[in-house]
């Protein structure tokens, strides 16, 4: 009989050679719910840490990067490491449940055998064991990116998952996308939210004033436990500003300082970061502000196996769209943290047992929606993914239809990190297009823009991504281009880094003073015009009915 790590080495070469069931089955013998929940607990507290689950109720696939660059310190550091070189770095077996649930090598394959991971009826049970295993140890944290990213969340403003996550009672949360929904509402989910919304980095614009809870202290294990909330600070760079006109954003270095040693005042044991920073700012936090224990990061949907230190401080990244949960024991003795024990448990759908509970809410906050969800629009003959630096599979999709629907010659779509994967052979319905375009300001534009124009659009979105500073990386990945090409040195500063810009139909190089006809969604400006994004995929899918697209050439990096 294969051991589980023979099994893991052959699982992705022999999928060609058993029937999908067969393999699954293979698959679930050898890994059980009793193994992903499987710990040797530590300490006294328990903090369990969930983030950017992008409003996914059920289980996805979802394709972790192949591209994701560092610059300057962080060139070559965790979390900018993919593929193989991740699996090397942190000694996972190739073809093993953890290589497909954590890299991009094999995934197709992978998929295939292992299924699907998420759902918050999977995230419930784990949830549940752990707090029948630690009593009044355990702590739940939310990082944010919650309300955001689905059709039924779009449409009922983030109340069904607000009504989901109300089952899982989190003990905090902070948040992003979240603020996209506008100040009133808001509002309106703090005002009914059974658990503090915590955002020390937000202020009124006019007078400073602080507009949500900074932190909020909680005793577990017999520690006082200092929870500090950090939203993400760019929200009025990466969206709208009138979504958030009366409110200010940002780091505030020496504000979390301030906070830190208030806690520490107040008697905290243990001072936890739950941020939505992104990995390289909190790293630079964590390795700036005195006084923190743990930094729970978010945002980048970095996931990683394993806590990376930033000096004492413990960093964890758990990843996105609900497929794991993190759990870390600490020992906590005298204000400082002794020993510590840590696991990041993916939610494999075919292995952990829904809770009944939770699937039953699912099930009522997504009836409204299931037929619209449910209608077919196509069929990929192609892996569909969008996760990395540039253009992945999906954006391609997206920006084939701006391109062909708004009639134009170039297309330019957002850097979003967040939207599920597609295998082929799959259809592709109304719920897979809206998982990529559920947002407040959906409109897509046509316009002109002069190449010089363009280029200066690439060059800030560039700098935003690569400036070696973490500080003033301010947002997602790359602007996503169709009918373009260009070459993009990351080592390069601010205005030097796009060169080689020409359009892939006529192979002409883009001329500076030449005027080009853009189409392009998720304008931040006020009162663009338009149809919805998703509407316009639709159209284009029901047009061609079959895709079929081969990973991105048109964009050639130098400087890695």
């Amino acid at each position: 009989m294969l051991s589980r790590r023979e099994f893991a080495q052959v699982a992705a070469s022999t999928v060609g050679l058993l029937g999908l069931g067969s393999m699954r089955a293979l698959a679930q013998q050898k890994l059980t719910q009793a193994d992903l929940l499987n710990f040797k607990s530590v300490g006294n507290v328990t903090l369990v840490h969930v983030t950017d689950i992008h409003a996914q109720l059920l289980p996805i696939y979802f394709r972790e990067p192949s591209e994701n660059y560092g610059v300057g310190a962080d060139k070559g550091q965790p979390p900018h490491i993919t593929g193989k070189d991740y699996l090397a770095h942190f000694g996972i077996p190739a073809g093993s449940p953890n290589a497909y649930a954590l890299t991009c090598d094999g995934f197709e394959n992978l998929a295939r055998t292992y299924g699907k991971i998420g759902g918050l009826d999977r995230a419930a049970t784990v949830i549940k064991a752990i707090r029948a295993e630690r009593g009044d140890k355990v702590l739940l944290l939310d990082g944010g990116d919650t309300l955001q990213g689905s059709w039924g969340s779009l449409q009922s403003k983030g109340q069904d998952m607000l009504d989901c996550m109300a089952l899982l009672k989190p003990d905090a949360m902070t948040a992003h996308w979240e603020f996209t929904y506008g100040e009133a509402r808001v509002k309106d989910i703090v005002k009914n939210l059974a658990y503090p919304f915590l955002a020390m980095n937000v202020h009124d614009a006019q007078w400073g004033d602080p507009i949500f809870k900074p932190q909020v202290m909680l005793e577990r294990g017999g520690v006082k436990i200092a929870i500090l909330g950090q939203a993400f600070p760019f929200c009025p760079i990466a969206h709208p500003r009138y979504m958030m006109a009366d409110w200010s954003f940002g780091i505030h270095e020496a504000g979390v300082q301030k906070q830190v040693d208030a806690a520490r005042k107040a008697g905290a044991g243990l001072v936890v970061l739950l941020s939505h920073n992104g990995y390289d700012v909190d790293k630079k936090l964590a390795g700036r502000v005195k006084g923190l224990d743990v930094v729970l990061t978010g945002h980048t949907h970095d996931s990683m196996p394993s806590v990376q230190k930033v000096g004492k401080t413990l960093m964890i990244a758990t990843g996105s769209s609900g497929k794991f949960v993190s759990r870390l024991d600490l020992d906590v003795q005298n204000g400082e943290i002794k020993s510590f024990a840590f696991k990041l448990i993916p939610m494999f759908a075919d292995v952990i047992a829904p809770d009944a509970e939770m699937a039953a809410k699912i099930a009522e906050v997504r009836k409204p929606y299931v037929e619209k969800l449910t209608t077919v629009l196509g069929t990929t003959e192609s892996l569909l993914y969008r996760r990395g630096n540039f253009n992945g599979t999906m954006d391609d999709l997206i920006c084939q239809a701006l391109l062909e629907e708004r009639d134009a010659e170039i297309a330019l779509s957002p850097g979003f990190r967040w939207g599920t994967s597609l295998i082929s052979g799959q259809n592709i319905t109304f719920e897979d297009i809206a998982n990529e375009t559920a947002i407040t300001y959906p409109a897509c534009y046509r316009n002109t823009m002069s190449g010089a124009q363009l280029k200066g659009v690439l060059e800030d979105v560039a700098d935003n991504l690569f400036n070696p500073d973490p500080y003033y990386q301010q947002g997602g990945d790359m602007v996503r281009v169709g009918g373009l090409g260009y070459t993009i040195d990351i080592s390069k500063p601010m205005g030097g880094r796009i060169s080689n810009m020409e359009i892939l139909k006529t192979g002409k190089p883009i001329d500076a003073a030449a005027t080009y006809t853009i189409a392009g969604w998720a304008s931040v400006q006020k009162g663009v015009q338009g149809p919805a994004v998703w509407d316009v995929v639709a159209a284009h899918l029901q047009k061609h009915k079959n895709v079929k697209l081969a990973p991105n050439r048109s964009v050639k990096v130098l400087g890695i």
